[in-house]
């Protein structure tokens, strides 16, 4: 019946509301009276029936007037019950004023009952109906448990009680105060009695919906909730609420930089901004993870212009698109200028530069996935060593004032090809800060970026979606981590300290066991590792082995005397370097294999440099393993330019 309701015009099913409001009024009306003159079978005189069906046909013009009959009863809310008590109030009021007028008998007290009976009906009828049409729908959907009593949680509660998806059943709370009261009809219970309630109360799910000031420990908290095996998920930041970037109800899985163990990295706003402000800025690999994200808050530093330089042509058209909307959005004005390049064409990044009059460049560009560089030798020592070296002559030739590196980790005693080119990269950008002292050059190293391409979060999280193997390379292996947005805060406090061939790293705290990673994903999306002790698990780990290049743990710093810096989380390492003429030669020699393509060459140099490049491996390269490139010889005359010039055989 209910539902051959629900699925009437909304004409008929707004005539039906009137037509029975007008019955529940009359009967209100006549049920005052007859309790006041204590007749049970009272039978109203032609006034009263005037005065009764005017004050019904007025409520009912005031009941349309306050949206009464918008209201959807399915989802019927707090403020349609503050309307009929209006209405009845008014009611009431036009009952007393009608009687004065037509000088008919109406009880004083006759006005106080028909008003409550009137919201009795009137009001009680919806509500009843509302439960009767969203109680199956409740069973139908999902128990879940919000962590967090805060404004946040009761948004969140309120979202999904009118979602199709989740039903919130409990709240959890770290306030023993408030341990055992009722928020929106919904109890709370403190965190301390989270294993007794949630089977209790048959939750299924745990939402995160922590206060952005709370100090509660994220991580002290996950490992509580770590051994439940209940899917773990969190809501949308209140920066991103704000921004319109997302729901309160858009969950998501856990953000993973919870499992970091410390603070995120602050920088300081006003250096940095001072940097920043009203320079024209350039981004190159700004369509990266870690060139976007650069990008994102440069511009919140209202640089006169942005300079995107990208090679992928789609990378660049999302980061513009996306730069476009916050700009226009926040009033910001800043001018964008999306441009396709490599950084190994020298002539290219030179115009780029000139043209637009940069003054501070983040340089982003690289390849940076360890097994493919070990794949392709040549194409990475290009763009990760002469892509640097190109962009930054480019900016010494237009007179650039500062340039970032954007390092590696793997930098440090590196045993594969990306990190010993990325290394090389210091170290020309070292000698050429040495032997020039307008352009400030500056480098800084950090660990893995969780949510980057090539990261192992999305691939783990993928994984377990597909129902496993999780795949780790050795039970052993370690990693020190950190997000996409405090690396790029890095870079850019570095950007605003550097004074010339500074290497900047990061306190980064413990480094995390990638074993230990996946596992905690595993337990956090509601699932149980399979192991030989528990063969009804769900996903299993297996360790594939070290691919080429890796090593177990990755460091920071080559010396052991780091200094500090004006940032208490940023220190500067203290490591040797190249003259800029020994750097020019190796160089040549670089250049001169590559063009070669004698990969063995290659890295026989990149292992005599003073890189620390000591290769666990034998050479990978596919093209060169499988031997079917033909070269023809290069010579290299020494100008000082490191010019190549191709000889016929």
């Amino acid at each position: 019946m209910l539902q051959k309701f629900f699925s009437l015009p909304r004409i008929h099913k707004r005539l039906i509301s009137l037509a029975s409001d007008s019955f529940f009024l009359l009967f209100a009306l006549w049920a005052s009276f007859a309790l006041r003159l204590d007749q049970q079978f009272w039978v109203p005189d032609y006034g009263q029936i005037v005065v009764s069906v005017l004050t019904v046909v007025f409520t009912l013009v005031i009941f349309m007037r306050l949206g009464l009959y918008r209201a959807v009863i399915r989802y019927l809310s707090d403020k349609a019950f503050l309307t009929i008590i209006y209405g009845v109030v008014a009611s009431s009021a036009i009952l007393i004023v009608l009687g004065y007028l037509l000088q008919v008998f109406v009880p004083r007290s006759v006005p106080v009952i028909y008003g409550a009976l009137a919201f009795i009906f009137v009001g009680g009828t919806r509500l009843g109906i509302r439960m009767l049409v969203n109680r199956p729908r409740r069973r139908a959907k999902e128990a879940v448990a919000i962590i967090g009593a805060g404004e946040t949680g009761r948004q969140l509660a309120l979202a999904l009680s009118q979602g199709m998806e989740y039903d919130p059943v409990i709240f959890l709370t770290f306030d023993k105060g408030n341990h055992k009261s009722l928020i929106n009809g919904v109890p709370v219970f403190s965190i301390e009695h989270i294993e007794k309630n949630i089977t209790k109360f048959r939750v299924r799910r745990l939402l995160l919906a922590l206060e952005p000031d709370t100090t509660v420990n994220r991580r002290e908290l996950l490992k509580q909730l770590e051994p439940l095996s209940i899917p773990v998920q969190t809501v949308p930041s209140m920066s991103e609420l704000i921004a319109g970037q997302a729901r309160i109800n858009d969950i998501r899985d856990l953000e993973l930089e919870d499992l970091l163990g410390r603070d995120p990295v602050r920088p300081d706003n006003a250096m940095v901004a001072a940097s920043l402000y009203g320079k024209v800025v350039m981004v190159s690999g700004a369509g990266g993870s870690i060139g976007s994200e650069l990008c994102r808050q440069i511009i919140r530093h209202r640089p006169k212009a942005l300079v995107l330089f990208e090679q992928s042509e789609y990378s660049l058209y999302a980061i513009e698109r996306e730069l476009i909307s916050v700009n226009n959005l926040e009033g910001l004005g800043v001018k964008l200028h999306p441009l396709l390049g490599s950084v190994t064409h020298r002539r290219r990044c030179e115009a780029v530069i000139r043209t637009f009059g940069v003054q501070t460049i983040y340089h982003a560009a690289a390849y940076k996935h360890v097994p493919l560089v070990e794949l392709n030798v040549i194409e990475g020592v290009q763009n990760n060593v002469f892509g640097t070296w190109h962009m930054a002559e480019a900016a010494i030739a237009t007179g650039v004032e500062r340039f970032v590196l954007i390092s590696t980790d793997k930098a440090v005693r590196p045993t594969n090809v990306m990190g010993a080119s990325k290394r090389l990269a210091e170290l020309v950008l070292q000698g050429l800060a040495q032997r020039q002292s307008k352009t400030r050059f500056s480098m800084v190293r950090f660990g893995n970026v969780l949510g980057s391409s090539g990261s192992v979060v999305p691939l783990f999280r993928d994984q377990i979606r597909d129902g496993g193997p999780v795949t780790v390379t050795h039970p052993d292996i370690i990693r020190y981590f950190m997000t996409i947005p405090e690396a790029s805060q890095l870079v850019l406090q570095a950007g605003s300290m550097g004074v010339g061939g500074d290497v900047f790293v990061l306190n980064m705290g413990e480094p995390v066991k990638i074993a230990d990673l996946a596992r905690k994903m595993i337990h956090l999306m509601g699932l149980a590792e399979k192991t030989e002790a528990m063969p009804d698990g769900d996903i299993e780990i297996m360790f594939s082995g070290l691919r080429p290049g890796e090593k177990l743990f990755e460091e920071l710093l080559i010396g052991d005397n780091p200094q500090g810096t004006a940032h208490p989380r940023i220190m500067m390492a203290r490591e040797a370097s190249m003259p800029w003429n020994e750097v020019e030669i190796l160089l040549e020699r670089l250049t001169l294999a590559s063009h070669n393509f004698d990969c063995r060459q290659v890295v026989d140099l990149l292992r005599n440099a003073p890189t620390g490049y000591a290769p666990t491996s034998d050479m990978a390269d596919l093209v060169w393993c499988n031997g079917t490139v033909e070269t023809r010889p290069l010579v290299v005359e020494g100008n000082g330019e490191g010019v190549v010039r191709r000889l016929n055989s």
